[in-house]
């Protein structure tokens, strides 16, 4: 497969951003099952790739140098997705509540995508505005993406950890 070339890390999260909103699209579309299991499943293994790659290298590059409330919202908002992304994962197109949960989480995804490419004040603008070098930050997180891709192929990816929010077992 050949690499892919983003000029900056912004580049490469809002080519994410789009490759995410697609599938989305596509799941909408979708009208059998098989088709909404594996869009879904695509959405999932996207989601889970995106949120490890922005808290393990992105988020922490930006710490102190950008809003504080800015970078907590994000992880805060990356916890939810991971609560759906986990229960999406764990059922199926048949499950009461599925399409919902789906659209749900298209509807966070859209939001949480505003918050960071809003210009001027949102976390990309403010980003932009530093001195942390944003092509090593790609290079960074690209090889930690390649990494995390092969493993989705190989032995799949673990559960997305929330950071922020705690759950509690009922």
């Amino acid at each position: 497969m050949p690499r892919e070339t983003f000029t900056d890390a912004i580049a490469l999260l809002k080519a994410d951003h789009r490759k995410v909103e697609d599938l989305f699209e596509q799941f909408e579309k979708a009208t059998s099952s098989s088709s909404k299991q594996k869009l879904a499943h695509a959405i999932c293994t996207e989601l889970k790739i995106h949120t490890l790659i922005e808290e393990e290298i992105f988020y922490p590059a930006f710490r102190g140098k950008i809003e504080s409330d800015t970078l907590d919202e994000a992880y805060v908002e990356h916890d939810g997705a991971k609560v759906l992304v986990n229960d999406i994962e764990a059922g199926s197109p048949q499950d009461d509540f599925y399409d919902a949960k789906v659209k749900v989480l298209s509807e966070e995804i859209k939001h949480h995508v505003h918050e960071e490419e809003m210009p001027s004040e949102g976390m990309f603008a403010q980003c932009r505005k530093t001195d942390v070098d944003l092509v090593v930050l790609r290079d960074q997180m690209l090889a930690r993406k390649e990494e995390l891709l092969a493993q989705a192929k190989s032995a799949g990816l673990p559960l997305a950890q929330p950071t922020a929010v705690h759950l509690i077992a009922a």
